[in-house]
This record gives structure tokens, sequence and C-alpha cells, in this order.
């Protein structure tokens, strides 16, 4: 007799599911005027969902034969996770409906992409990580090209499919190297066959290197980053705001997990191949954002940038390491979220505009979006008491602790980065406050953007004053990876 897993510890991606299936009923029986319905019902079941992960199982607590784990670190990322998307999409609606892009498919993709995401985080497996980043990927590759009437679109998700396929590829080639080498996939499995102390076989290492590539790709870490500039340009602007926080938080999330453990024990092995990947992001994400004059592109530079960042808490390799990892894309969803809100509301006679000479004069015609602009810059560039500054310190200080000349250099090629990228996001203030109008942007239809770029600007600003909540959730998340 066949016994039934049991389903409570996955019932927030059960719900979530089922979710998906009646909205695009939802969608098919009311018509191509249903949007609005649909994704206000998406963002409920975001929110059902995240009460679900709240209410749900304490402890770490494995069924579906070990392959679903869900435990502190997977619950605070998932509800991150949620956030970012249900942020995202209340972004895209004015949007959708002033390019004329408004189908209810939209809100089902943001669904779907956002179950894998949920999959992604709560792996315990290398089939399912696979599983649920595929999940997510298919979603979207087919959001990020939603404008079918664009060219840049079109480009935009065809470059992240060709690429991604190469991920995805590059990423079930080292499972297999795994695989072949250890005889298992469970990460708990992979954890007892590579003990301590032991020295890990040259397949597996390699298999490992090959793991790490797949999954730089999805965080568009460098030398994996060249589809973020183009597809960040090139798809709508609500995607890309998407693109930005929740997919980059469960993609982090998933590179933690799989390296903190199943293979925590080979932290010497993998260590050197993060530090690499988070210098180098670092360097590019400063120096290359300098020429841009695309606010999209300039983002998505300034994105690598944050990776790098991220990726000096993964390198450290310890609780405090991880704790920085939370802590630094809790606020930096804060951060591109009030950012993406500005630039969705760069609108000149009805149409988008992206470029960052088009915010000239944007402190005189529109002062308040123009002060919160201001903030996030200053955030990102890390400056204080601003939260960015406090994302930045939390990182330095784990890679620090470790006490090695190496960590110490990557620490300083951050510093110089922090600083090196602090000119182009002063360059937006100069040309937002410093140099004469030439178009004034319409005036935000509803409630959405301004609400929500309030919100992501009193969060930055007096985060400082209140820090305690989300750095403990963050220590105790961080903790019930390492068994704590």
């Amino acid at each position: 007799m066949v016994s039934l897993p049991d389903l409570m510890p996955a019932l927030p991606e059960i719900f979530l599911a089922c979710a998906g299936l009646a909205l695009l009923l939802i969608g098919v029986f009311l018509g191509e005027k249903s949007t609005r319905i649909v994704a206000a019902l998406a963002v409920m079941s975001f929110i059902i969902t995240a009460a679900l992960l709240v209410m749900g199982p304490q402890g770490r607590v494995l069924t579906f034969n070990g392959m679903f784990v869900t435990d502190g670190f997977a619950v605070f990322m998932k509800i991150l996770v949620l956030v970012g998307s249900s942020l995202a999409l209340i972004l895209s609606l004015d949007y959708l409906e002033h390019e004329n892009m408004s189908r209810f498919e939209f809100p089902v993709l943001f669904v779907l992409a956002t179950l894998g995401m949920l999959l992604m985080v709560s792996a315990n497996s290398l089939i399912a990580l696979y599983l649920g980043l595929e999940l997510q990927s298919l979603a979207l590759y087919v959001v990020a090209a939603f404008n079918r009437d664009s060219e840049r679109s079109s480009e935009a998700g065809l470059k992240y499919f060709v690429l991604g396929a190469l991920s995805s590829g590059m990423l079930l080639y080292g499972a297999s190297l795994v695989y072949g080498f250890t005889g298992t996939v469970a990460f708990d499995g992979l954890a007892q066959a590579l003990p301590a102390g032991q020295l890990a076989s040259m397949g597996v290492i390699i298999g490992i290197v090959f793991i790490c590539a797949g999954l730089a790709f999805k965080v568009s870490a460098v030398p994996f980053h060249m589809w973020t500039p183009d597809v960040y340009e090139g798809a709508p602007t609500p995607v890309t705001a998407f693109f930005a926080v929740a997919p980059k938080v469960a993609a982090m999330a998933l590179f933690v997990r799989v390296l903190v453990e199943p293979f925590g024990h080979l932290t010497s092995q993998w260590q050197q191949i993060i530090v690499v990947a988070s210098a180098l992001s670092m360097i590019l994400g400063a120096f290359a954002a300098i020429a841009q004059t695309n606010v999209k592109r300039l983002m998505a530079y300034s994105s690598i940038g944050h990776v790098g960042f991220a990726l000096l808490g993964l390198a450290a390799g310890t609780p405090d390491g991880i704790t920085a990892v939370i802590v630094y894309l809790s606020i930096y969803v804060a951060m591109s979220i009030g950012t993406f809100a500005v630039i969705l509301s760069m609108r000149v006679d009805g149409k988008a505009v992206e470029g960052i000479q088009d915010l000239a004069g944007l402190g005189k015609s529109n002062p308040g979006t123009a002060f919160a602009l201001v903030i996030m810059m200053f955030s990102m560039a890390g400056i204080p008491p601003l939260a960015g500054f406090f994302a930045k310190l939390y990182v330095f200080r784990a890679v620090i602790a470790q006490g090695t000349t190496g960590f110490i250099i990557l620490a300083v090629i951050g510093v110089v980065s922090s600083v090196v990228s602090a000119y182009y996001y002063l360059r937006v203030i100069r040309v937002m406050y410093f140099e004469d109008p030439k178009i004034a942007f319409d005036k935000p239809a509803g409630a959405a953007l301004p609400s929500i770029l309030a919100v992501a600007t009193l969060f930055i600003v007096f985060f400082w004053i209140l820090p305690a909540p989300l750095t403990g959730a963050a220590q105790a998340a961080a903790a019930s990876l390492f068994g704590g």
C-alpha cells in the first residue's frame, strides 16, 4: 500500500498552484478585460500564501521523500519573494493599460513564476532544484517577451531563453557529475557522502563548478551576466522590476542552500569560486554602469554590482555571512522596487521615457518623486544613515571577520567599487536638480505608484532606528541552515 506524503509542509505551494489554475480559468471565462480582477486575486493569493507560511510547521520539516524542506530560512526567503512579486504586479497594472498590453495571462504568469521560486527555496535535492528552477524560468521567458509588438521585448525574451537554456544545461551537467560520483541527489545524502575533513573527488568538484555556473546565471553574477543589460532594457518595465527583485532573491536563496547544506563541508573548494564571482561582479557593476544613458540599463549593471555585494556574505560561509546576505537582499528589494516605481512614473504625453537625461529638472517639476529617487540612489551608493549603508556594513563585517588577507582584499575591492558606483548614482541626482527641465512628466494615474514609493522610502530612511526586527529574523533564518 502506497502512503501519501505529508502535504502540510507544502500547503502554501499547493495553494498557490491551485490559485494559479483557478486564475487561469477566471481569466478565460471573463475575457481580456479581467486583468485587474485576476491581478487583484493574484495579490490576494500571495498574501494568503504568506499567511500559510507563517502559520506552517515550526522548525525543519521534510516531505516528499526528503525532496522538499521547510525551515526558518525557507519561510523568510519565501515571504521576501512574495512581497517582491506582489509589489511588482501592483506596479504593472497601469503600465499594461497604457501600453495596450492588458491581458489576464500576465498575472497568471507571475503566479506560476512565483510558485517556481517557492519550490526553488525549499528544494532539498538536485531534482527538486531543477524542477523549481525551470518552472520559474519558463514563465519568465514569456513575460520578458510579453510586449509582442516590440522588437526589443521579443529580442529580450529570445536572449533570455537561449542563455537560460545554456545555463540549465550547465546546471544539469554539474548535477549529473555530482550524482555519478556520490550516488545520490538528495542534499542530506550529499552532506553524508562528503564528510568534513575528507577531500572530495575531482569529479565532484567539477560538478560543483558547473552547478555554481548555472546558478550564477540566475543571479546575473559575472561572468554569467551577459543577458542582464539587454533583457532589463528590452523587457516591459514592470517585468524588469520583477526580474530585479523576486527571481534574484529566490535564486540567491537557492545558491545559499545548495552551498551551505549539501556542500557545507567543502567550503574551501567552492569558496574561491564565490570570491572571484563576487569581486568581478562588484567591479563590473561599478565601472560598466558609468557610460550608460538608459536608466533601465543603469539598473541592470547596478543589480550586478549588488549581487556581488550579496555574494560577499556567501563567500564567508558563516552564519553571520548568511545573515548579512538575507539582510542585504531584504533592503535591496525595497531599494529596487522604489527605484522602479519612479521609472514607471517617467511618462510624457502618455508615452514612457527611459533616458537618464529625461530626468532633467525633476527636482523642480516633481519634488516629491525626485526626493524619493534621491533616497534610493543614496541608499544604493551606501550613504549613511540609509538602509543601503547598513546592508553593505553587514556583509563587510562578515568578510573581515574571516581575518585572512584574501578576504580583507575582497572587502577593499567592495569598498572601492562602492565609491566608484556612487559616481553614477550621484550623476542621476545632478541631472534631476542641476539641469534645466526639458519635459514635464505626467502625473501617475492611481495611488499605487506613489504609495509603494512612499513606503519604500520610509523603510530606507528609518531602518537605522529599528533594525532589530529584520536583523533578528535574518539571524534566526540563517541559524536554521546551520542546524540552529
